[in-house]
């Protein structure tokens, strides 16, 4: 019994710990005051000096056009490498995945100072191309480590079946293998959506200086001072945009669990 109850203090705890400082930063952004625990009373007034900001609306544009592009090219390229590993010979798959899994842990640091040094190298001017590379290779690797769980649950021989009933290789990926995994696809293409709105430290190496987001408006607002109360507002709203994006993963991949259950009732 008191176990059960320190283990239930304990993650009462650890969420109040890490969700304090995001709630009170939601609830004094429906108040003008400049600084953070000063009320005023309730207001939408930064919000609507949030949209009326020009600057801030570039850079939010900039931001979801970034993140959508590369998400898109990620979740293609991701999908079809992990279909790829999926049925490559054992030894090969082995290394792929092993190479694969190395972005993942590696800091973004290293990933942006090394893909800045190539640009350079190679003579490429920073533009919207260098910056969407960056975003690519930040997310492609979440997105076939999203993919390849589900297709550990596929039978393996569907594939080579439609290919034996005439179905050419392209009809049979696009009939056959992409219906069994789309929940891995689309959680893979949320995923990579929510890590490049996120992302600073590749945008800041990679982009042009006249190419703005939000990550990075923030962080030159911030070192000029003194921090704009409408950033509170702006706060805000990513985090329920990422909120959004949880809830909607995780209805998808329980609607994708019951439907497994349902056929393996029906199977047995």
């Amino acid at each position: 019994m008191v176990k059960k109850i320190f283990v239930k203090s304990y993650v009462w705890l650890f969420l109040l710990l890490m969700y304090l400082p995001i709630f009170t930063l939601i609830v004094f952004s429906f108040t003008e005051a400049t600084n953070v625990g000063d009320w005023t009373g309730f207001s939408f007034g930064l919000y609507a000096k949030l949209f009326k900001d020009q600057e801030t609306m570039v850079a939010l544009s900039n931001t979801v056009l970034i993140a959508v592009v590369s998400a898109v090219v990620s979740t293609i390229l991701g999908t079809l490498g992990a279909i790829g590993i999926f049925y490559s010979k054992k030894r090969a798959k082995n290394a792929l995945e092993l190479v694969g899994q190395i972005p993942v842990v590696n800091p973004e640091i290293v990933i942006a100072l090394s893909l800045t040094i190539l640009f350079v190298f190679l003579g490429i001017r920073f533009n919207f191309l260098t910056l969407l590379i960056g975003h690519v290779v930040l997310t492609l690797p979440f997105v076939v480590l999203s993919v390849r769980p589900k297709l550990m649950q596929m039978d393996p021989n569907i594939y080579e079946a439609a290919l034996d009933l005439g179905a050419s290789p392209i009809y049979a990926l696009r009939k056959v293998i992409v219906p069994e995994i789309l929940p891995g696809i689309f959680s893979g293409f949320l995923l990579a959506i929510t890590l490049s709105l996120d992302d600073f430290i590749i945008t800041a190496f990679t982009r042009n200086n006249s190419f703005q987001t939000l990550s990075t408006l923030v962080q030159t607002k911030i070192k000029k001072g003194p921090i704009p109360s409408q950033l509170r507002a702006l706060t805000t709203i990513i985090f329920l945009l990422a909120l959004v994006v949880v809830i909607v993963t995780n209805l998808n991949l329980r609607r994708q669990s019951a439907k497994i259950r349902r056929q393996q009732k029906n199977e047995v």
